[in-house]
C-alpha cells in the first residue's frame, strides 16, 4: 500500500520524519490507506510555498478571473469523471452508507462550478462622495487575503474539503490545508486532481498530520493571512486565542446541539421522517444535527412512539452495503458516545430504544452504535448541553409558543434550529426567534452551496458557501481618485 504523500509546491513529498499513520476503514477495523505524518517543518515549507507562490510569483492572484475559473471548472469536471472513486474513497475512510458518500461527490463538483461561476461576476461599487477635497472618483474592489490556512473536519471528508478549497482558490488565494487525520484519503485524491489539472506551484499546498503538531503552526504563522477551521467548539478557540499573534482573518464553523421545535398541528409522518434524517444522517455525524426534539406535549407519546418504531427499523452495517445508517469514524469517538449514553441514564431520562453498540455479523469488527432516544430530558442534562456528535437525540416537551423558543435558545451553540408546523404565521415568528445561522421550516438539514452556511454565538464566526462564502477570502479595498491635480488652496503660504 503505497504512502500518502504531501503536496508542497507542486511536488509530491514524504515528510522527513520518517513516520506514518494507518487509516482504519470505521467499519470493520481493517487498514485502508497510509499517510506520511508530518512535522511543523512540513507545516511551515507549505506555509513558505504559499507565501512565495501569493507574494513573490503572484501567478495565481494576478490570473484574470475568467482564467482561474476556467481551473475550477476542470477541477469540477475531474471530480465527476472520478466519482466512483471519490465516493468509494470516503465510504470505506469514514464509514458512512455509499450513497450518502455519492451525494457529497456530486455536491463537491457542484460547489467548484458554483464558484467558477461567481468568480467572473461584478464585484465591488463606486460611490458619490461629497466634494470636500475637490471632485473625487470613489470605489471599491475585492481582492485576495493572501496566504490562507484551511483545516476540515473528518465527517464530511471530501466535501468540507471543497466549501474551503473552492471560494478561496476562486478569490485568488493561495492556500495550505490539512485534512483531519482520520480521514484524509479523499482530500489528497483532489490535490492529485490540482495536480492534473496544473494549478501554478505553490498555489495548493497539502500536509497531512495531526492539529498539535500541524495545525497549531498553521494558527500561529506570522506569514498566514487567514486561517479557516471547522471542528469542535473548544479546537476552535484555541486556534482563534493562536490566530491573536498576528491578527489574522478568522473563519470558524464549530459545534451545535440544534433545536427540532414540533407543533401539535404538524404532519405527524413527515415530522417524524425528517426528526430521523436531523440525528441519524451520517450517524448523528453532523455539525447540525438536530440531536434536541423539542415537542409539544400533547403529541409526544405518539410521535416518540412512532420514532422509535421508525429508528428501530434502520438497517446498521459497513457503508459499501449501503446501510441506513453506517459506522463511527472511530473506536475513541466510538466509546464517547457510549459514554454520553451512560450519563442520560444516570441523569434520570428515559431511554426509549438503542443506548448500544452494533455487534452484529460483521459489525462485530467496525464501531456502530444503534440509533438512540432519550426521553423526558431536562435542560440540565449533559446529553442536552453537550454535543455528543453521534446517533443520540434527547426529548423535551413544551405547552406554549414562547416556552418552545426559551428551551430552543437554552444554549451556547447557535448553528441551526428546525420548526414543525402547518401554521405559516407560526413558524415565521419561531423561526425569527430562534438565534441560530440556518434555520428550516418542515424540514431538516437541507444544504446549498448558493446559501450562505454558520452560525450564532459559540457555533462560530463567518460564513461558508454563497456568496458570503467567496467575500470571506477577500479583503475589501477602498481607492480614491482626484479628479482634478491643482492645489486645493488649503495652505496659501
Amino acid at each position: 500500500m503505497e504512502t500518502c504523500k504531501n503536496y508542497i509546491n507542486g511536488e509530491w513529498v514524504l515528510s522527513a520524519t520518517g513516520r506514518t499513520r494507518d487509516i482504519i476503514c470505521p467499519s470493520n477495523g481493517e487498514i485502508v490507506g497510509i499517510t506520511t505524518e508530518s512535522s511543523s517543518a512540513d507545516a511551515e515549507a507549505a506555509i513558505g510555498a504559499a507565501k512565495e507562490a501569493f507574494y513573490g510569483a503572484g501567478e495565481w492572484r494576478r490570473m484574470g478571473a475568467a482564467e482561474r475559473a476556467e481551473y475550477l471548472l476542470k477541477i469540477a469536471a475531474e471530480i465527476k469523471a472520478s466519482a466512483a472513486d471519490l465516493a468509494k474513497t470516503d465510504t470505506l475512510d469514514n464509514g458512512k452508507p455509499l450513497r450518502e458518500a455519492e451525494g457529497d461527490v456530486d455536491d463537491a463538483a457542484a460547489c467548484f462550478t458554483y464558484y467558477a461561476g461567481l468568480a467572473t461576476k461584478p464585484q465591488g461599487g463606486t460611490y458619490d462622495v461629497g466634494d470636500g477635497f475637490g471632485p473625487m472618483h470613489s470605489y471599491t474592489v475585492h481582492e485576495p487575503v493572501g496566504v490562507c490556512a484551511q483545516i476540515t473536519p473528518w465527517n464530511y471528508p471530501l466535501l468540507m474539503s471543497v466549501w474551503k478549497l473552492a471560494p478561496a482558490l476562486a478569490a485568488g488565494n493561495c492556500v495550505v490545508f490539512k485534512p483531519s487525520e482520520n480521514a484524509p484519503l479523499s482530500t489528497v485524491k483532489l490535490f492529485e486532481i490540482f495536480d492534473k489539472v496544473g494549478l501554478p506551484r505553490g498555489t495548493a499546498n497539502l500536509v497531512l498530520g495531526t492539529g498539535p503538531e500541524v495545525g497549531a503552526v498553521m494558527a500561529e504563522s506570522r506569514d498566514v493571512d487567514m486561517i479557516t477551521f471547522t471542528g469542535s467548539t473548544k479546537t476552535g478557540q484555541t486556534i482563534a486565542k493562536a490566530a491573536a499573534g498576528n491578527l489574522k482573518k478568522v473563519g470558524l464553523e464549530l459545534g451545535g446541539k440544534s433545536p427540532n421545535v414540533v407543533f401539535a398541528d404538524c404532519d405527524l409522518e413527515g415530522a417524524v421522517e425528517w426528526a430521523m434524517i436531523g440525528i441519524f444522517f451520517n450517524a448523528g455525524q453532523v455539525c447540525s444535527a438536530g440531536s434536541r426534539l423539542i415537542i409539544e406535549e400533547s403529541i409526544r407519546d405518539r410521535f416518540v412512539s412512532r420514532l422509535a418504531e421508525r429508528a428501530n427499523a434502520l438497517t446498521i452495517g459497513p457503508g459499501m452495503d449501503n446501510p441506513d445508517m453506517g459506522a463511527i469514524i472511530t473506536e475513541a469517538q466510538m466509546e464517547k458516545i457510549l459514554g454520553y449514553i451512560e450519563s442520560g441514564k444516570e441523569q434520570g431520562a428515559t431511554l426509549v430504544c438503542g443506548g448500544e453498540r452494533y455487534t452484529e455479523g460483521e459489525c462485530a469488527k467496525g464501531f456502530f452504535i444503534r440509533p438512540t432516544i432519550f426521553d423526558n430530558c431536562s435542560s440540565d442534562m449533559k446529553i442536552v448541553r453537550e454535543e455528543i456528535f453521534g446517533p443520540v437525540l434527547t426529548v423535551q416537551t413544551f405547552k406554549t409558543e414562547e416556552e418552545a423558543i426559551a428551551m430552543a435558545n437554552d444554549t451556547p451553540y447557535g448553528l441551526a434550529g428546525a420548526v414543525c408546523t402547518k401554521d405559516g404565521a407560526r413558524a415565521l415568528r419561531v423561526v425569527k426567534e430562534i438565534r441560530a445561522g440556518i434555520t428550516w421550516v418542515n424540514c431538516c438539514q437541507p444544504t446549498y452551496n448558493e446559501a450562505p452556511w454558520g452560525g450564532y454565538k459559540m457555533s462560530g464566526i463567518g460564513r461558508e458557501l454563497g456568496t458570503h462564502g467567496l467575500e470571506e477570502y477577500q479583503e475589501v479595498k477602498q481607492i480614491n481618485i482626484a479628479l482634478e491635480t491643482g492645489p486645493l488652496g488649503w495652505y496659501e503660504n
